[in-house]
């Protein structure tokens, strides 16, 4: 039985695609910090769910993860999900570390585990989910857009790092537009997916081991638009 390990699958897309692996007979670790949600997680899939409850800014990330490695046996893949983000346009420390520690330290601490594992088993997979917003700076909210574009350089460095060794370690590097979720905050959002239909996205990218996948297909064009606006336009937008 394959075993996928989801960090933040309390809600939204996490907790979609926990329900798809489970539904798909993988053996599934969720974590949250929301034990009652884990466990109505597990209440629907006995036999495919496992939990560990804990919260990756409290300094105890490596001995959970190791412990629910443990208890499924193994692990092949590992799903980055944990997200924070408010806006900050007075520039709000609070905000700027909270997103901080949880889109950069306890992504990066996990992450970095997971391939050290995965070094030593010769092979697995690792997803993360970015966004679109790590493309270019965002004066809406600096920490957030900042934080999106540390993951995925990290996780650009990694897929090249493990090309180096010769070895089968797959990255993806999931990258959302506006989802239907809590994280999507602000007006003028478009484009707005399902959190069906963005797990399902999910899904098939990590299946075909793909490296980056913009959810949903049609942000690709924003992404390449992004990258080539000169700051003289994107200054009055970002």
């Amino acid at each position: 039985m394959n075993k996928v390990i989801i960090i933040g699958a309390t809600s939204g897309i996490g907790r979609e695609l926990a329900k798809m692996y489970a539904a798909k007979n993988w053996l599934v670790g969720v974590t949250g910090r929301r034990r009652e949600l884990l466990d109505s997680l597990q209440q629907d899939f006995p036999d495919n769910i496992i939990t560990e409850c804990f919260d990756v800014t409290s300094g105890e990330n490596i001995e959970c993860l190791k412990h629910l490695t443990q208890l499924l046996g193994g692990l092949d893949l590992l799903i980055y999900n944990s997200g924070y983000g408010e806006p900050s346009e007075t520039l709000n420390w609070e905000i700027d570390k909270n997103t901080t520690q949880t889109n950069v330290n306890g992504f990066v601490e996990m992450v970095n585990f997971a391939f050290n594992y995965f070094v030593l088993e010769r092979k697995g997979h690792i997803a993360a989910t970015s966004s679109i917003a790590g493309i270019r700076g965002n004066s809406f909210a600096p920490a957030y857009s900042a934080s999106k574009a540390y993951m995925s350089i990290y996780m650009e460095g990694l897929y090249i790092k493990a090309a180096r060794l010769k070895l089968p370690i797959y990255l993806t590097d999931i990258q959302p537009g506006f989802v239907k979720t809590k994280m999507a905050k602000g007006n003028g959002q478009f484009w707005v997916s399902s959190v069906e239909k963005a797990a399902l996205e999910i899904y098939t990218a990590i299946k075909n081991k793909k490296r980056i996948v913009y959810i949903t297909k049609r942000w690709w064009l924003i992404a390449k638009l992004m990258h080539c606006l000169p700051m003289f336009i994107y200054k009055r937008i970002g």
